[in-house]
Order: structure tokens, then sequence, then C-alpha cells
């Protein structure tokens, strides 16, 4: 996530002793940052050890979380930090090679976070509606080249900030170039958002038909799948392909009801990022373009710029509270947690 033109820091005087906050303000932002980072880190470090250690959950798709979950903690851990640091003396006091690697590092984890979510979408996506040919092709290593061209996406767009930052007067900040702001956020928000928005309906509406289809025990859902037996077959073979054909009905509710909760889960977390990232990013670009002409308040701006952050602690939660698999496994681990801490 890029800083802004007029950043979250002003362009004062390095030698000013005083906060821009008062000490009231002061511990207010620093509480609320420091929570949120914890967050953050714990809920995502539960992610990938839920995701390594349960059974359930070691499905090749979910190593897109595992690196979803990754780029969430490096941002908890390397950006959040320093921007804390840079709002709270409103300066930046860590010298002008660590600006540069800060911004395209910023640029890098939010991008490569957000991308990440784009393509969990077009996975399920593909998944639903080209279930018997995608499965067969959706193995770890296909994933993993997923993953990847997801991280080269993200380097790609976060390139430019190594080159293009600013760090004059004890400011660190992006050149507030109009082309580069406009094609940053269309490849780091605006692309991926539309994306996710069209694959949901589309995931959806293919969730909502097949829902509508009312399967009977009993009664063959495809005569592909379930063939009349010979009009001379024994009982005990009539018997057992109606068993077969119960068990196939069973196994189809099972995956169907596994899609509407993955489906249900999918729009939360689609929710959450619109909801954290849209208000930073339209303000941004629409700075940029306007720019003394904008008539966003500074305060609101920042409270956009931290807003966008929560979003790397909110997807754990969700997967928490709306996934009975990632539940279980988390109260595993903090079961198993529990006496360490204790004995120590």
């Amino acid at each position: 996530m890029e800083l802004p033109p007029n950043g979250s820091s002003n362009q004062s005087d390095p030698g000013r002793a005083s906060l821009p906050y008062s000490p009231l303000t002061t511990a207010l932002i620093l509480m609320a940052v420091l929570t949120m980072a914890l967050v953050t880190l714990i809920g995502n470090i539960l992610v990938v050890l839920a995701v390594y250690t349960s059974r359930a959950l070691r499905a090749p798709q979910n190593l897109f979380l595992v690196s979803l979950a990754a780029a969430d903690i490096l941002v908890a851990t390397l950006i959040i930090p320093f921007s804390l640091a840079n709002e709270i003396m409103d300066y930046w006091c860590f010298g002008d090679l660590w600006c540069r690697l800060y911004l395209s590092l910023d640029v890098l984890f939010c991008t490569a976070s957000i991308m990440h979510l784009c393509a969990i979408s077009l996975d399920r996506y593909w998944a639903v509606t080209r279930a018997a040919r995608y499965n067969l092709k959706r193995s770890p290593g296909r994933i993993k080249g997923m993953i990847g061209a997801v991280w080269v996406i993200a380097a790609f767009v976060s390139l430019p900030p190594l080159f293009k930052a600013t760090h004059q007067e004890q400011v660190c900040l992006l050149h507030d170039d109009t082309w580069y702001v406009l094609a940053s956020c269309t490849a780091s928000f605006y692309a991926p958002c539309l994306i996710m928005v069209a694959v949901y309906c589309r995931i959806y509406h293919v969730a909502k038909h097949r829902n509508s289809v009312v399967l009977t025990p009993g009664v063959c859902p495809a005569p592909t799948l379930c063939p009349q037996p010979p009009p001379g077959a024994r009982l005990a073979d009539r018997r057992q392909r109606r068993r077969s054909r119960d068990m196939s009905v069973s196994t189809n509710r099972l995956m169907q009801a596994r899609e509407r909760r993955f489906t249900f889960v999918l729009a939360f977390i689609i929710g959450a990022f619109v909801l954290c990232w849209f208000p930073f990013f339209f303000t941004y670009s629409l700075e940029s373009v306007l720019g003394e002409d904008c008539c966003i308040s500074k305060p609101l701006f920042k409270f956009f710029f931290w807003i966008g952050y929560c979003n790397s602690s909110f997807n754990p939660i969700i997967y928490t509270a709306f996934n009975r698999d990632f539940r279980r496994a988390f109260q595993h681990l903090l079961s198993k947690a529990g006496p360490l801490v204790c004995r120590k």
C-alpha cells in the first residue's frame, strides 16, 4: 500500500521535538495499531499451522491460504511497525535506503495479499464451473504455479517505488505522478476487485441453480452415474446398485453443502476486502487526479490508510467464524499451546 503524496507524514521541521498528537491520542493510536498487528500476526500464524497440521485442511487449494497468510504476516512484521513510527513521530527517521525498500515491500505485500484473494476466487470459480476437468488438474504443483504468478505480478507492481521514492527533509513518500498512481491502483486493487466481484456473482448463480435441483434418495441424479440394472439381475445386485446410488446422492449433497459454505465464506472475505481497501484506493486515485483541488481531509485520508491494513487481520477471523475445519484446527492448536505457556 503506497504512502499518499501528502503521506501519513508531514513535511515538518525535523528538529521539532513535540509529537503531532497529544499523549492520550498517541496512546490510543499505539494500542489500536499494535492490537491490529498482533491479531494479524497470531491469526495468520495459526492459519499456516492449521493447514499443515490438520488432515481436513490439506487440500491443495489451501496452499493459497498459506501464501496469503505469509503475505499478511510480512505486512504485520515489516510494514506496520514502520508505518506506526512514521505516524507517531510525524517524520521518517530510518534513512533513504530503508525508505525505498519499505515503500517497495509495502506495495509488494499488500498487492500480493489482494492478488491472492483474486486467485482464490478464480480457483473456486473453476472448481465450481469445471468441476470434473479442473479437479483432476488441481494438483499442488499447479496451485504453487498460480501462487508464483501472484507473487511475480505483485513484484512487478512494486518495482517503481525502488526508483521513484522521495526521501528529503525526513519525509518518505512516493512521487505523485498521476500515471503511476492510477496504474498501480488499477493493478493492485481495481482489476482484482472487478474480477472477484464478477467471479463471485457467477459462483453464486451456479450454486443457486444447483441448489434448486432437489435430489431424492433412491432416485438417480444422472443416468451415466447410476446405470439401471439389467432385467435379469439378481436381488442382491439390485440392492448393491441402490446402495451405490444412495451413496452417490449423499456424496453429491455433501459436496453441495461444502460449496455453499465456502461460497458463503468467500462472500464475507470479498466483502471485508472491498470495505477495507476501497476507501483508500478511491481517495488516493482521486487525490492524484484532482491534486490541490481535492477536498478530502487529511485525518480522513489517514483513517482510510490504516483501515486498509486491517484487512490482513480479518481473514483468519472470518475462517474461524465460518469454517468448521479451521475452527477445530485453531482450537486444537491453542489447546496444545496452553500447557506450554503455563509451564514456562
